[in-house]
């Protein structure tokens, strides 16, 4: 049986992306830094990216998506305008708001994950 695609974390703050990586992995998830060189969007079980990641999350996200990628996407976003939610809908991004003060991030991972399974998009 194939490993299930990982997650990639696209986060500039290397604190904030080693808490994610930890916590996650500790959750069953196999995680990996979306920076890394090997990392590739393209075969990635979800994308977790935060708005501040290059200075535009969303927009890092939106590019991704007219390259071809479909993996599902989540955007850690703190003030979720108006304009922002009309853009990463448009670009099927789910969007969490930090800061994160639970599991929503991790049931958002699972509930995303379900989904993607149930339609066969991923193992």
């Amino acid at each position: 049986m194939a490993a299930a695609a990982p997650i990639l974390l696209y986060v500039g703050d290397r604190p904030v992306l080693s808490s994610l990586e930890f916590a996650l992995a500790l959750d069953g998830f196999d995680v990996e830094n979306g920076s890394d060189e090997r990392a590739d969007p393209m075969a990635a079980g979800c994308l977790v990216v935060d708005q501040g990641y290059q200075g535009d999350g969303a927009g890092f996200l939106v590019a991704l998506r007219e390259q071809g990628c479909t993996a599902p996407a989540i955007l850690l976003v703190t003030d979720l305008s108006a304009a922002l939610r009309i853009l990463i809908e448009a670009a099927h991004i789910m969007p969490i708001e930090k800061p994160l003060m639970g599991e929503e991030l991790t049931q958002a991972l699972r509930e995303v994950l379900t989904v993607c399974r149930d339609r066969g998009l991923v193992a």
